[in-house]
């Protein structure tokens, strides 16, 4: 045990010679994964708010101009502009200036002095459906409220108690977070894709390197056992992984905002063994790779696209189709982004996120001791 102990400490040192003789490396590792969760943080977002929005006030009546000013009073509707035309309305959209257009039809005034119902049209740019979706979902319940003020407004008209008319009223709170920021949904989910892009392209390129440098030979006639040289490889880059980690969480609760409401030692061990898998992904393919080049391009579509897209990081996984669902499982970011998001968001602990910390550490097993007999037959 002790010597095993000591050809993997051999093996260590000399990647962390590698690594510290390389200052382009240094950079890559602990630098780049906190300059990219800016960037993704700062340009991926899901609120929406001063959409574009233009009005056509066809009544121009005290109602009318009463009805629109909801809008420019709205934080979500950011009124750039009034219109005289319906075939200015199509203008504005065809040029982008606008994404929603409300438009008031004559005889808006007069339907609602008789206690009609008065129609208003919302035209909706669908080009950019977040936008499209959200715009109708306010636009909705704008003139809702507003439709709920003037039944008010007519039933004191007629003597009647508004406060005696039956109805439903819905009390809708939102768990977990409550001002619906999109930070705290996107920078668990992007601090995990952020590691993973880094250690599994960084890792990818280390066992190809000792073919290209001439050391392979000696590794092959040397007593390091395959498993001995694997753990041997991965040390330094646990240790610089692991580090990442708790720096981009720094960044997300300091900078960003994210509260962390669960346990940190529950998120330590889930972020160690999810490094382990990053890392056995990236011995995989250098294990296969014929060289540096081809070791970085498999490495990037590996992390980069599963990170993104079958992880959970942007789109719900039960809304993809069920055939990716069953590949996501394949990919240790499906997992650590639930373990994230659950700590972070939902104040999780082990006695939760125990299936989703017992998978990690089967990946890391299978991953690694997989990677280690790839190795052992590479062809010379």
């Amino acid at each position: 045990m002790r010597e095993a102990l000591r050809r993997i400490g051999a093996i260590a040192s000399k990647e962390f010679i590698h690594i510290r003789r390389d200052p382009r490396i240094m950079i890559a590792v602990l630098v780049m994964p906190t300059i990219q969760l800016l960037l993704f943080a700062y340009a991926i977002s899901f609120d929406v708010s001063d959409v574009p929005t233009i009005l056509l006030d066809g009544d121009r009546t005290t109602a009318s101009r009463e009805y629109l000013a909801a809008y420019e009073q709205s934080d979500f509707f950011n009124v750039v502009g009034r219109v005289e035309s319906q075939q200015a309305i199509d203008d504005a959209f065809d040029r982008s200036t606008a994404r929603i257009a409300v438009m008031v039809r004559p005889g808006f005034g007069e339907a609602l002095a008789r206690g009609e119902k008065a129609s208003v049209a919302v035209l909706v740019d669908g080009s950019e459906p977040n936008s499209a979706q959200l715009g109708q979902a306010y636009a909705t319940a704008l003139n809702q409220a507003l439709g709920r003020e003037l039944t008010f407004e007519y039933l004191e008209r007629q003597a009647i108690d508004p406060t005696r008319a039956g109805g439903i009223t819905p009390f809708i709170r939102t768990w977990y977070n409550p001002e619906r920021r999109s930070a705290d949904f996107l920078v668990p989910g992007l601090m995990v894709v952020v590691i993973m892009i880094v250690t599994v392209q960084q890792t990818a390129v280390t066992l190809v390197k000792e073919k290209e440098q001439g050391t392979f030979e000696q590794i092959l006639v040397s007593p390091i056992r395959r498993g001995e040289l694997m753990l041997g490889k991965v040390s330094p880059w646990v240790l610089l992984g692991v580090i990442d980690m708790l720096v981009v969480t720094l960044v997300a609760i300091f900078l960003f905002g994210v509260p962390l409401r669960g346990d940190v030692l529950t998120l330590g061990v889930a972020t160690f063994l999810f490094v382990l898998c990053s890392l056995g992904i990236g011995l995989l393919v250098s294990a296969r790779a014929s060289s540096v080049e081809v070791a970085n391009l498999v490495a990037l579509l590996i992390s980069f696209l599963p990170g993104f897209m079958l992880s959970g990081f942007a789109f719900p996984l039960h809304s993809i189709p069920r055939f990716l669902q069953v590949v996501s499982y394949a990919f240790p970011g499906r997992y650590m982004v639930t373990v994230t998001r659950t700590v972070f968001l939902k104040g999780g602990s082990f006695s939760i996120l125990w299936p989703q910390i017992g998978a990690l550490a089967l990946y890391a097993v299978v991953s690694l001791t997989l990677a280690s007999v790839l190795y052992s037959r590479r062809p010379d």
